[in-house]
Parts: C-alpha cells; sequence; structure tokens
C-alpha cells in the first residue's frame, strides 16, 4: 500500500494554460523524451511549440501532456516521494493519470494526440467563462430565458463556470447573460469541448481507450467526470465521458480539502489552477473531522475502490446523526443532507426528484435533474412495454456515463409478470438505480433485480453495481428491505439460474435496499403518516438492523411527502434526513408529461384543495390515494363507486336509478359497453383474471368501477376539455404550499417552472433559512 507522505496533491492545467516557447528548458534537460515524443507525433516537437500551431487544439494537448510530464519527473526526482493524490483539469487529467501509473508516458501520448486531433474536427462550437456567478444563479438564469441548448462545460470556481454551444447560439445568450449582469469572457477554443457537440468525437475516441490497457494506480487520481477518485478498471469508461461531460473542477478540489489535503503542487508552464484552487478553499466551511482522520479515509476508499460507479464505503455503520452533517452557518445547497449519499451516485445535491404514474415524471425530468447533479426517476406505472422502451432509450441517448439517473420500479401483486417484464428491460437498458414503490413484501423480480447486481471483490467485499431506494411508510415494510433478500427467493433464483452461486452467498450478507424513503403524507398512495414521527422512527431503525447483520455500507434514510417549501424542506434535514424527495411541485413543471390543462390547475391550487380517494390499482383492497379536488368531481365519485362496490354484490343488484346516473353521469357509456372495453383488454393482458370475472359478479364489478379510474387519469394526461370534472390528479398539498411560496415571482407562472431550476431555488433558500435559523439572536427574556 502506498503511504502517504503528507497531505499533498499535484494537479496538472489543461488546454488554456500553452504558452508560445514553453518547455524549451525541460526539453533540453530531457533529450530522449523529447525524441520519443517526436516519433509519436510524427513531427517535431520543439518546432511546434515556437509557432502558432501551438493554439491549435491538435497541437496544443499533445504539448502540454509532454511539458507537463517533464515537470513531475523533475518534481519528483527532486522531492524524492509520491503525492497523495493527483489531479488534473482536463487534459490534465492524462497527467494525473500518468503520474499515477495508469500508462507509460508514449501510451499516454498516443492518447492525448488522438483525443486532440477529433476535438479539434468537431468544429462549428464556441466557449464562454461566466465570472462572478454561482453554478446554481447560472443554471437558473440559463432555465429562465430558456437557453437549453447550452450546456455548462466547466464548474472551475465557486464564481467562475464555463458555457459550451453551437456558434451561432453562445454569442447570443451571452449577451443575454451580460444584459443580466454577469462578467462573459468568450475563450479562444476551436470547438464546444466538454459538451454535447463532442458526442461524435467521444464515440470515435472510444476505439482508441478500448485498445488500452490501464495499470493499477499507485495513488489516487481525482476524476473529472465524478469528483472522487478512480475506482480499478473504470479508466477507459471516465476518460471517454470526460470528453462531453463537465469538468467538475469545483467538487473535485472540495473533495480533495474533506480528505485533508492541506498542499497544492500545480506542475505545467502557467498556473492556472492555483487561484482556482484558493477559491474553493475560501467557499468552504472549515472541517472539524481531524486530518488524520480524513486522509484515512481516503485511502480506504482508494485502496477498496471497486468498478462500480461508486466506492462501497468500510467504514463500521453509523448513526444517522454522525453521517448526516448538522447544518452549520454558512452551509450551502451543496452541503444539505449526507455527503456519503451524494457521492454514493456521483450527484452534486442529495435531492431526488421521485417517481410519477403514466410517465408524469418523464425522460425531459430525469434528464434536466441529471444534468444539474441531482437524481430523478422515470414514472414507469401504467406504460406500455414499448412506450417504456422509447422512454429509456431517450435517456440513455441524452445522458453520459457518471450522470446518475434511474426509473421506478412498481410492485405488481395481481400480475407479478408485469414486474418481471419490467426488470428485463431495466437490465437490457442498464438502468443502476431503481426506486421500489408499493411494495408490502421482497418479490422474486426485486430480488432478481438486486441479487444480479452483487459482485464479491478479492478482499471479499461486494460491489452493489445496481441499487435500489426503496419507498416505506411503515417499519414492517421497512425491516423487509433493511434486512438481506429472503432465503426462500435467494435458493428459487440460485434454482433457476438467474443468479449465480457466488451471488447466492453475497446477498445473505447485503440488505436488500440502499436507501430508505420514508414517504410521509404525500401525493398518490400514501398512509397519511407524519414525517416528524416516521423519520425519526425509521433512522432508528436503519441502525438498529445495521448492528444486527455488521453491513459494511450505510443505508441512507431520506424524506418525501409535504416537501414544497424551504421551510418544510429544512425540518427534514433537521430530523437527519440523508436526502429528500420531491413529487407533487415536479408534475406542474414544463418537463412533467401531463396535460397543460391538469398544469393550469396545479398552479392554482392551495394546501387545502387536495383530499382522499379510492386507489384504483388497489381498489378492492380499499388503498386510498390523495387526488386534486379543486375544480373535480372526481374524488366524490371515485368514493362513491367503492361506497357500492363494498354494499353490492354485482352490478345487477344495484338500484336502476344509481346505475343510470353512473352510466350517464360518470361513464358517459353502460356498463356493458364499459364491459366489452375491459374484456378486451384482460384477453391479451391477464387471462386468469378475466376468468374470475367471468365466474364472479363481484369482480366483474369491481373491474368495471375501475375502468373509472383508468378513463378518468386518461382525460387528465390528455386534458379533455369537456372532461374536466373527472379529471384524476394525484396531487399533495406540498404543491399548494409551493404554491404560495413562490407567488408573486417568476415561478408563479407554470411556463417558467423547470424541475431543475425549482430544486435550486428551494435547496438554496433551505441552506439560507437554516443559516438564518442557527444563527438568530435568542428571544429576550420576558419581564416578570
Amino acid at each position: 500500500m502506498h503511504a502517504f507522505q503528507d497531505e499533498l496533491a499535484v494537479v496538472f492545467p489543461g488546454q488554456g494554460a500553452q504558452r508560445k516557447g514553453m518547455g524549451r528548458e525541460l526539453f533540453a534537460r530531457h533529450p530522449q523524451a523529447l525524441r520519443a515524443a517526436d516519433e509519436v507525433l510524427g513531427y517535431s516537437l520543439a518546432e511546434a511549440i515556437d509557432s502558432d500551431r501551438l493554439d491549435r487544439t491538435q497541437y496544443t494537448q499533445p504539448a502540454l501532456f509532454v511539458v507537463n510530464a517533464l515537470a513531475y519527473r523533475e518534481w519528483t526526482q527532486a522531492r524524492g516521494s509520491a503525492p497523495a493524490f493527483a489531479a488534473g483539469h482536463s487534459l490534465g487529467e492524462y497527467n494525473a493519470l500518468h503520474a499515477a501509473g495508469a500508462f507509460d508516458f508514449e501510451t499516454g501520448l498516443r492518447l492525448v494526440a488522438e483525443r486532440g486531433r477529433l476535438m479539434a474536427a468537431a468544429s462549428g462550437g464556441r466557449m464562454a467563462a461566466v465570472i462572478g456567478w454561482s453554478e446554481q444563479r447560472l443554471r437558473e438564469t440559463l432555465a429562465d430565458i430558456g437557453a437549453g441548448e447550452i450546456d455548462i462545460a466547466n464548474y472551475n470556481a465557486p464564481e467562475q463556470q464555463v458555457i459550451a454551444g453551437a456558434a451561432d447560439v453562445l454569442p447570443r445568450v451571452s449577451a443575454q447573460l451580460s444584459e443580466r449582469g454577469a462578467r462573459v469572457v468568450e475563450l479562444r477554443v476551436s470547438g464546444a469541448f466538454h459538451s454535447r457537440h463532442m458526442r461524435e468525437a467521444a464515440a470515435q475516441y472510444a476505439r482508441s481507450l478500448a485498445a488500452t490497457a490501464f495499470a493499477p494506480l499507485a495513488f489516487p487520481v481525482v476524476s473529472n467526470v465524478e469528483a472522487r477518485p478512480y475506482a480499478r478498471g473504470r479508466e477507459a469508461e471516465l476518460l471517454g465521458a470526460q470528453i462531453t461531460a463537465s469538468v467538475r473542477w469545483t467538487d473535485s478540489v472540495a473533495y480533495l480539502l474533506d480528505a485533508g489535503v492541506e498542499r497544492f503542487e500545480e506542475l505545467g508552464p502557467t498556473p492556472t489552477l492555483t487561484r482556482l484552487i484558493e477559491q474553493v478553499r475560501a467557499a468552504r466551511p472549515v472541517s472539524q473531522v481531524s486530518k488524520e482522520a480524513r486522509l484515512d479515509t481516503a485511502a480506504s476508499r482508494f485502496y477498496a475502490a471497486p468498478p462500480a460507479p461508486e466506492p462501497t464505503p468500510v467504514s463500521a455503520p453509523a448513526t444517522a446523526h454522525a453521517q448526516s452533517p448538522t447544518p452549520t452557518a454558512a452551509s450551502g445547497a451543496h452541503d444539505l443532507g449526507s455527503e456519503v449519499f451524494r457521492r454514493r451516485y456521483g450527484l452534486r445535491y442529495a435531492y431526488v426528484a421521485g417517481a410519477m404514474y403514466k410517465g408524469i415524471a418523464s425522460s425531459q425530468v430525469v434528464i434536466r435533474m441529471a444534468k444539474a447533479g441531482m437524481l430523478g426517476f422515470l414514472g414507469t406505472g401504467g406504460l406500455s412495454t414499448a412506450r417504456l422502451d422509447e422512454e429509456l432509450s431517450a435517456i440513455r441517448t441524452a445522458l453520459q456515463p457518471g450522470e446518475a439517473w434511474g426509473a421506478n420500479l412498481l410492485a405488481s401483486v395481481e400480475r407479478p409478470q408485469v414486474e418481471e417484464d419490467t426488470v428485463d428491460l431495466f437490465l437490457r437498458h442498464g438502468v443502476r438505480i431503481v426506486e421500489a414503490a408499493a411494495y408490502t413484501q421482497v418479490t422474486r423480480a426485486l430480488a432478481r433485480y438486486r441479487i444480479g447486481g452483487l459482485r464479491v471483490r478479492a478482499d471479499g467485499g461486494i460491489d452493489f453495481e445496481r441499487r435500489v431506494i426503496a419507498k416505506v411508510s411503515r417499519p414492517e415494510v421497512a425491516r423487509a428491505f433493511l434486512s438481506p433478500p429472503p432465503p426462500e427467493l435467494i435458493a428459487d433464483l440460485l434454482r433457476t439460474g438467474a443468479i449465480s452461486a457466488e451471488q447466492a452467498q453475497a446477498a445473505a450478507r447485503a440488505p436488500m435496499a440502499d436507501e430508505l424513503c420514508v414517504e410521509a403524507d404525500s401525493g398518490g398512495h400514501t398512509d397519511g403518516g407524519v414525517a416528524a414521527v416516521l423519520l425519526p422512527r425509521m433512522l432508528r431503525l436503519r441502525d438498529e438492523y445495521a448492528a444486527r447483520y455488521g453491513y459494511a455500507q450505510l443505508i441512507g434514510v431520506g424524506a418525501a411527502g409535504g416537501i414544497g417549501t424551504p421551510e418544510a424542506a429544512a425540518s427534514a434535514f433537521v430530523l437527519g434526513a440523508d436526502f429528500v424527495v420531491t413529487g407533487s411541485i415536479n408534475q406542474c413543471t414544463v418537463e412533467a408529461g401531463t396535460s397543460e390543462a391538469v398544469k393550469d390547475l396545479l398552479a392554482t391550487l392551495d394546501v387545502q384543495d387536495v383530499t382522499y380517494a379510492p386507489a384504483g390499482d388497489m381498489f378492492e383492497l380499499g388503498a386510498r390515494v390523495q387526488v386534486v379536488r379543486k375544480g373535480t368531481l372526481f374524488p366524490a365519485r371515485a368514493n362513491r363507486l367503492y361506497g357500492l362496490y363494498q354494499h353490492h354484490d354485482s352490478l345487477e343488484a344495484l338500484p336502476p336509478a344509481v346505475r343510470r346516473q353512473i352510466e350517464d353521469k360518470y361513464f358517459g357509456r353502460g356498463f356493458d359497453a364499459v364491459w366489452d372495453e375491459t374484456r378486451r383488454h384482460y384477453e391479451h393482458a391477464d387471462p386468469a383474471v378475466l376468468a374470475l370475472a367471468e365466474t364472479s359478479p363481484k369482480k366483474r364489478m369491481a373491474l368495471v368501477f375501475r375502468w373509472y379510474f383508468v378513463h378518468s387519469n386518461r382525460l387528465a394526461m390528455a386534458g379533455d376539455p369537456q372532461r374536466r370534472s373527472d379529471y384524476q390528479i394525484h396531487c399533495g398539498p406540498a404543491l399548494g404550499a409551493f404554491n404560495t411560496w413562490v407567488a408573486g415571482t417568476e415561478l408563479a407562472d407554470w411556463r417558467h417552472r423547470h424541475v431543475d431550476q425549482i430544486a435550486l431555488r428551494l435547496l438554496g433558500d433551505t441552506a439560507r433559512f437554516l443559516d438564518g435559523w442557527l444563527t438568530r439572536p435568542a428571544a429576550p427574556q420576558a419581564l416578570h
């Protein structure tokens, strides 16, 4: 194991640090390296550094790599020891990997030369630095001016970001940003690097990376893409993604500071990173953790690093209060929630957009959340296989490795094959994170997804290639997810060849879920729980099961339900939540997959404008959902249908007047027509249910009544203006609270609401609320 000599990191600059004549003295002292470079490149590097070619990408990148590499060679010779960490900005990351032994000098130069050639060929784009604005302010403004075609290419410092876009678009956006007070400086580059405009270059470059053998690293190197150390076996993946992904330099420096690094040594022709590092350092609150503890943690994370996206923490289980930071003055949106949670999924914020039925949590919701460094779940419930396949394909096409996203896996009590088919589709699309919802017990399909993603390392540790975030509102359900998979399911999956013997053994010491999402009173299915009661109970239950099974990884606990204002989010974090999940507020956004008519109605709600109604998918069980009552008759009609189902044994037993009212007012068609449509559906979807209904009048009545719930949902999704009174809209009171919070601002109109923008606004105001709350003066004593 590498021994850290001190808390020092070497950093290497990238394109922009070049200057004419750089490296002359280094070349003179290392003639053999220069000859090797000339042989690889096919031209004289010494001549290139003194010519105008140096500012052309295909020449800039190889020249910088050679100069940085020789500077590091001399630095280590003079120092006599290796650094604790290394990192590099864009091109500089290749020097960091070379310094750590990932590849030799010639191999690194060949890769860089090919990278420079391909990036230079991707012309037609431009870049500009935005100075003086935070990441949050820039994101909000880009969303506000409708600049969705612009990517944030670099996060260089707390108040320095770089944007990239097409040559005919970037100047217009830059002018709009300048009008709003930003200082915008156009960069002299040949293309829109680290943006969607580099996708073709990245695809071609992947072949070169695939043919490269990477050696184990001698010390940790922090990745631009994920802002954490490279895990073994992921070099080609992350270097390929780096061309199109944002350079997360601010987060990378923050990681190093948190790991205990006290000194940075920049090695390159021009010191461009040192000033950025100091800006990040100045913006960070001083950590109270000892530098020895931070270095020990960083070292153990690196040396235990698996090939999965997140190195499994190896520390002993801890309580929520030990892992979830207590809010401190001068905190920011980045600091809210659990750092373990953010790093596990490669996020910048501990914020999740939960799934919503029928694709209301659409692929566009998921994509925007991922691009903003947050996690979003696709709402898969009720989608056809073909539609689900399209949505998953759209997400995969739009996102890059390192951008986290997931999909909802909904329990299907009556039709377990639907769940199995959904898992099959997830595996084909490489879905790495699922939100498990509506489960009362662990099913075979869910266990297959979870256990099939377990990998046992040489040291006996377990890597989790698939993550499960389980939505729970009852202790007995939480216990099922805090425990290993049921032994009978493990045995069945092993017997049928769905998992290996090694995975079966690993499953016995792994929890079913990586995180619990504690769902209090919310839209859709809900037990009507109170967050202040549920969350502490689940945190203690989590700690109890962690101690019982001795899990190596911490199971996070998040809060969902009722979160629509900064005060509500703050209360969740103060109670110990590792992350927060929003739902209702996201369906009244531009990206939500519901109709404009529904969004117009949702934007007018207050907290009292929702109520409870029967759940169509669990009608016979009496389950309830929270829905909009303002402007609709659906809640009253749905409750009446359930009351009739409870008191009558068949459709024929209904009083004639009642039957006519339902057919004419509720359904708009007769029972026979509804049954004919229902029968045709179940002939293909579930013949067993149809066979039961043919012999059971009560079951047939249930299916006919359930048709209304499907129909009312379709009416809302389509925005049928003639049937507005029958809209079924799942929603909780959080949206009403949100509407009153943003009243009088640009967000009052839902057409200005974007899921990532409202998330950043909510988190930013939450951090400011907590700062004010923690620093406010004590109330004066009352006089007696």
